[in-house]
């Protein structure tokens, strides 16, 4: 549950929702292992190699536990992703093939770190998870899980563009000192609390947002 950032993971696991949800005719079970094997790959892999690479939560877990959740939730996911593929649609399996690349390769930095930014964190998991699951369910893309790829990309830059000086605040400042002086000449004093305070309600409340829309689709569709 420490490196899990439940919040964040029903944020992007609602990606996975919604992409599952546009497709016509709903396959519940499909869905449903869909959002379980993102869940493990996405949500308990991704985290445990996170965790690995420098400690940013400071943990005390061993590596090696790391190192096994996240091998083994992203062969579970994989298996999960095959076995879908053979039910539904072979145009899974390249899916299956990219996301399991992307866990150590965004979270381990590797390729010099070029996934490692922006861009790579919207694609990789807010583009990403609407399109698998559209696919695992139609086997083919159309328009509209094209432009909620689009939506969840755009939505998940906001979250990075908030989440990243928070973290930074959070996991590295010693101290804070300063002060904003006001026009009437009052003076409101910086904290911790008072920098990052704003940013994470906004990423609470961009967080509840999504998953509110994976629930009014789930809710359309049933």
């Amino acid at each position: 549950m420490t490196l899990l950032h439940v919040p964040y993971t029903a944020w992007h696991l609602s990606y996975v929702v919604v992409g599952g949800c546009l497709a016509a005719s709903v396959d519940w079970p499909t869905l449903g292992w869909t959002v379980v094997a993102f869940a493990l790959a996405m949500g308990v892999g991704a985290h445990a190699l996170d965790e690995l690479d420098g400690r940013p939560l400071r943990t005390e877990i061993p590596s090696s536990v790391l190192v096994a959740l996240a091998v083994g939730s992203v062969t579970v996911a994989a298996a999960i992703g095959i076995a879908v593929a053979l039910d539904r649609t072979l145009w899974i399996v390249p899916l299956v093939i990219v996301g399991a690349a992307l866990v150590p390769a965004y979270n381990l930095e590797l390729l010099g770190g070029r996934l490692h930014n922006g861009a790579g964190f919207a694609l990789a998991w807010g583009a990403f998870p609407v399109l698998t699951a559209f696919v695992a369910q139609t086997g083919t893309l159309r328009l509209e899980a094209v432009l909620a790829a689009v939506w969840a990309t755009i939505l998940s830059l906001a979250q990075r563009q908030l989440s990243t000086p928070v973290r930074r605040l959070r996991r590295e400042a010693a101290s804070i000192d300063g002060q904003i002086v006001l026009g009437d000449g009052s003076r409101l004093v910086l904290t911790r609390q008072s920098l990052v305070g704003p940013s994470e309600n906004a990423l609470r409340l961009l967080a509840a947002s999504a998953v509110l829309v994976a629930a009014v689709l789930v809710a359309l569709r049933a």
